[in-house]
Formats: C-alpha cells, sequence, structure tokens
C-alpha cells in the first residue's frame, strides 16, 4: 500500500472537515446572529423614527420661534451660546461666537444646530430604546427635569425622567472650555421586574445638494472611524444607497462640513451597530449617523450606566488633535480632509500655524514656509538649471547629429545618448523640480481650501481672507469703475503679479531646446493667470513668492557660473 498516497488524502479529508466545521458551528452562527442584529437594529431605527413623528409632521417654522416653543437648559461660554431643549432632550441649538458667517463684525455668528421643525435643522440627542411593551421609554415628546437652568463651561447639568414603572433614566451633561459636551447616560430600575434596554445616539441634518464647483476637493457628508478605519460617505453616496450599516467597535461618527463637524466619540467599553442613513421628510433630505448598543438587561434594583462625548464644534487642527490624544480617538483629526497628500499637507499646516503665532498674518507665514520649501530644494534646483544650461550648449552638437543620422533612427538615440553621457547631462533633471513641486502646491491649496485657520484670514490691503480668490479685477480698474464684471474675468492684482512673476521667470531660464515645447511655454504665464484667478489669494501669494525666489536663485547660478567662466 502506497502510505504517502493514503496520508495525502487522509490530509484532504481532515482539511475538509475542518472548513465544513468551521462554517457550520462558527461562521453560519456567526453571520445569522449579525444578520438579526442588523434587522433588530433597522426595527429600532424605524421605532425611533416613528416615535418622533410627531415633532417631524409639525410646519417649519423660524429657528428663533422654534427654539422659544420648549423648556431649555441654556449653554453659555466664551465660544458656544444655545440652549438643550428638554423636550426630546435634544441639543438643537447652537452657535459658535468666535465664527461670522461673512467677514466684518456685524455679520452674524454661525449657527451649527438648529431645531427639528425649523427650516434648516441639525440636532443631536441620546436615549435608550427597547423591546418591552410593558416600559415606556423616553422619545422626542418626553419632558426632561433638570436641577440646572444653565451649563457653563467647566460646570455640568442633570437631567432626569421616571416612566410610570419607575424606571429612572438620567443624563449627565457637562462642557469643557471648548466644543467638547461630556454625557453620561444612567438607568436604574426600580421597577419590580428586569428590564433589557439599549442606549443609542444620534445626528441628524437637513441638507441640501447644491452645485459646487469645488466639491470634489474636500469630503463632506457622513464621516467616522469604525475599528480604526476612516469611513466617509458623502451626501450624494448615502443618498444613493439610503443606508450603510457598521458592526463593532466606533471610534467616533458623525456629519462633517467643509468647517464645522458634529460628531460622537461612543463609550469604549462597549461595541455598536453603527449606522449612516437618508430619508425625505416633508420634501427635506434628512441625512443622519446613529449607534446602538447591543442589549443590556438590568435586574431590579440594578443600574447600567455609559459615558459618550459629542463634538460640535469648527474643524480646528490643533484641537482636533487634543482631542484624539487626550482621549485616544483614533483618526478624529482626518475629520479635516487633508487629502492624499496629507503626509505633507498636515506638516506644512503645522509649519504654518506655528510661524502664525510669532507673526500673526498668515500670509507672511505662507512665505516663510515657502523659503523653508524653497531651501530643502535648493541643491537640486540647482543641478536642474545647470543641467538645461547644459543642454542648451549641446543643441548645436544634436541638430548635427539629427542631420547625420536622419535615416537611421536607432543610431541617433544612440549617439544622443553617448553625447548626454560624455557631457554628464540628465535630459530628466530639469523636470525634477516641477515634479516635486507639485504635490507641494497641491498641499498647500489643500491647507489654504479645508482649514478652518485660513478662513477669513487677511493678508493686507484688499486681501480679506487667504482662502478667497482676489476680489478686485483689471477689467473696472480695481474697483475704480462701480461695476462688477462677470466670474471669469475677475483677474485681479494677485493673479497678474503670478503671471508677470512666471514671465521674468522665463525669461531668465534656459528655454527648451524642442522648439514646438519653446512656443508653448511663451504662453504659460497667459494660460496661468485666467486657470489661477479664481484659486485662493493665499495660493497666488505662495505662487509668486516662489517665482520671486526661483528668480534670485537663477540670478545667483548664472552669476556663479559667469564669474567660473
Amino acid at each position: 500500500m502506497n502510505y504517502s498516497f493514503v496520508n495525502l488524502v487522509a490530509a484532504i479529508a481532515l482539511s475538509v472537515a475542518i472548513i465544513f466545521g468551521w462554517q457550520h458551528f462558527f461562521e453560519r452562527p456567526r453571520l445569522s446572529k449579525l444578520a438579526e442584529q442588523n434587522t433588530a437594529y433597522s426595527q429600532q431605527m424605524d421605532s425611533l423614527k416613528k416615535q418622533s413623528a410627531n415633532v417631524e409632521k409639525e410646519v417649519f417654522v423660524d429657528r428663533k420661534q422654534a427654539i422659544i416653543a420648549n423648556s431649555r437648559v441654556q449653554i453659555k461660554s466664551e465660544l458656544l451660546s444655545g440652549s438643550i431643549s428638554l423636550k426630546g432632550l435634544r441639543f438643537d441649538d447652537l452657535t459658535l461666537l468666535k465664527y461670522r458667517q461673512e467677514i466684518g463684525e456685524n455679520s452674524p455668528a454661525v449657527e451649527l444646530f438648529s431645531p427639528s421643525n425649523s427650516e434648516n435643522s441639525y440636532f443631536a440627542e441620546v436615549g435608550w430604546w427597547g423591546k418591552d411593551k410593558a416600559i415606556t421609554y423616553p422619545d422626542s415628546a418626553t419632558n426632561w427635569h433638570s436641577d440646572n437652568a444653565e451649563l457653563v463651561a467647566g460646570g455640568s447639568v442633570n437631567l432626569y425622567w421616571i416612566s410610570p414603572e419607575k424606571v429612572k433614566f438620567n443624563v449627565s451633561i457637562s462642557l469643557d472650555e471648548n466644543y467638547l459636551f461630556s454625557i453620561k447616560q444612567s438607568v436604574e430600575n426600580h421597577s419590580a421586574k428586569p428590564i433589557s434596554i439599549q442606549f443609542y445616539g444620534l445626528i441628524n441634518k437637513t441638507h441640501e445638494n447644491k452645485p459646487d464647483n469645488m466639491v470634489n476637493i474636500l469630503h463632506q457628508g457622513m464621516i467616522g472611524a469604525i475599528k480604526g478605519e476612516l469611513q466617509e460617505y458623502t451626501y450624494d453616496k448615502i443618498k444613493d444607497e439610503k443606508k450603510h450599516a457598521f458592526n463593532g467597535e466606533v471610534n467616533w461618527l458623525g456629519i462633517t462640513d467643509k468647517y464645522w463637524l458634529a460628531a460622537f466619540v461612543p463609550d469604549k467599553a462597549e461595541q455598536y451597530i453603527a449606522n449612516y442613513n437618508f430619508a425625505i421628510k416633508q420634501g427635506k433630505d434628512k441625512y443622519q449617523s446613529d449607534f446602538i448598543t447591543n442589549e443590556k438587561l438590568i435586574e431590579a434594583g440594578g443600574s447600567f450606566e455609559l459615558t459618550h462625548r459629542l463634538f460640535a464644534g469648527p474643524k480646528k487642527v490643533d484641537l482636533l488633535d487634543k482631542y484624539e490624544e487626550q482621549y485616544n480617538i483614533k483618526l478624529f483629526d482626518r475629520a479635516i480632509d487633508f487629502g492624499w497628500f496629507y503626509i505633507l499637507t498636515k506638516p506644512i499646516f503645522n509649519a504654518m500655524n506655528y510661524f502664525y503665532s510669532y507673526v500673526g498674518n498668515f500670509g507672511i507665514s505662507i512665505m516663510i514656509v515657502t523659503i523653508l520649501i524653497k531651501l530643502a530644494m535648493f541643491t537640486l534646483a540647482n543641478k536642474s538649471y545647470r543641467s538645461m544650461k547644459k543642454m542648451k550648449k549641446l543643441q548645436p552638437e544634436m541638430e548635427r547629429l539629427k542631420e547625420l543620422y536622419a535615416d537611421d533612427k536607432a543610431r541617433l538615440n544612440q549617439e544622443v545618448m553617448s553625447l548626454y553621457k560624455r557631457e554628464k547631462v540628465n535630459p530628466v533633471s530639469g523636470c525634477l523640480p516641477l515634479l516635486v513641486q507639485i504635490p507641494v502646491f497641491f498641499s498647500i491649496y489643500k491647507v489654504l481650501y479645508v482649514t478652518i485657520e485660513m478662513r477669513h484670514a487677511p493678508f493686507f490691503g484688499w486681501i480679506k481672507d487667504l482662502s478667497a480668490p482676489d476680489p478686485t479685477t483689471i477689467f473696472n480698474l480695481f474697483g475704480l469703475l462701480p461695476f462688477t464684471p462677470p466670474s471669469f474675468l475677475m483677474l485681479g492684482v494677485w493673479p497678474l503679479f503670478m503671471a508677470m512673476t512666471m514671465f521674468l521667470q522665463q525669461k531668465m531660464s534656459p528655454q527648451p531646446t524642442d522648439p514646438v515645447q519653446a512656443q508653448v511655454m511663451k504662453f504659460m504665464p497667459l494660460m496661468f493667470l485666467f486657470m489661477f484667478s479664481g484659486f485662493p489669494a493665499g495660493l497666488l501669494i505662495y505662487w509668486s513668492w516662489n517665482n520671486i525666489l526661483s528668480i534670485v536663485q537663477q540670478f545667483y547660478i548664472n552669476k556663479l557660473d559667469t564669474n567660473g567662466s
């Protein structure tokens, strides 16, 4: 008997048995349980929506009217004002006092949260859900009791509601000196029997998708970190899919816009089913991020509590970094969309922010960082400029080789490469500084476009916002004539200055050996003038200053070469 063959058959049979056994005894029950959880979760969320149906059916009213309609706990700090509705226990009134809707002190402050029956509703809430119909749970119509009329920075407020079955629901809310609420949810079972209950939190927002030419530059919509991985779903994507569910560890989740974030950081002690979903209510597009715990059995006389955190405010880089480190919130800084070049974008911002702390002007800070980037690339740029000059000197010899080997392309290429090797010239080295500069350029663009620190940050003179285009244009003589040209004719001072510096840089640099390429390069400043006119003024300041430094560097290299010869 061939024992090797028998052993092989036995090994195969054992492997098949293990695979089928694993599928039958472990994987199938796990998938079945997961399906049941997702089904139960959908039922829970539908039930919660029905609980709030009385609110959803109300006629939309003015935001101020909606706020004064219910009793509230006032929120007061140097950075925040607003209130928490005692009806339904909702965070649905929040104003960011340090941020204006438009440039100017007379512009109203940014309103982040609004009640559910206002036109642009945006709110957060925590609550409970249970299957036991014999128990009454608090819902959107529940009126809560409070031990304090105000919530101030560094303070707290305690709220409670007791069901007819003598189950006491408690919520203790505290606020730090910035934009982070700590929310302790607890249940005390004073009834005569055990209860099974689940804790949940949600953020709900009305959002109307409007055309935006820049929408693909940054992420807006549902966002969170699940099991240590960033999960981003745009408003459009969730609108198409209607729902997307996650299971397991929820690091944080919420809804983000360009500059503002509302996000829950659930208690780390629990596992959750989390969900992004979309629905239409009274003709309005509603988006929601939510999470819910597994069922908790609380015996008669027992209790259970969880502590969540709710961030509602501006996406300041140093603040998100602080919270990420302080509370170990994985990827919390990724709420700011630093893009593909994160490894460059965030360090560039940190450098700008560092110099800003000394000079007090982000425009000057951009110029300082540009000098540092230029110094880092100095050696590479020098090699590039010298290589381009050598290429220019080799042009007559290359023309001779083209005539000599006009009918033999293979020999021509061989002779040209030999010429490069003999003269120690790298034909691609002239492109290296540009290739390296492209990710730097996009990183600075990202910094200017997505960081709130750049929002409404002035430079000098007419530049009141580095994140916005230059508001002047040559077609109304930079504001002397009383009319505003269409957007494609907004050729301001900084776009023109950038184009002029590009032209001067080209004049000083060695011209391309290819005549077609040389002609194209002549039109580049004009093309960039129109292309960049709608870009943030801070980006044009960077590009213009970079060109000036390149001109100085080229002048220095030319002078060294002249003295050397």
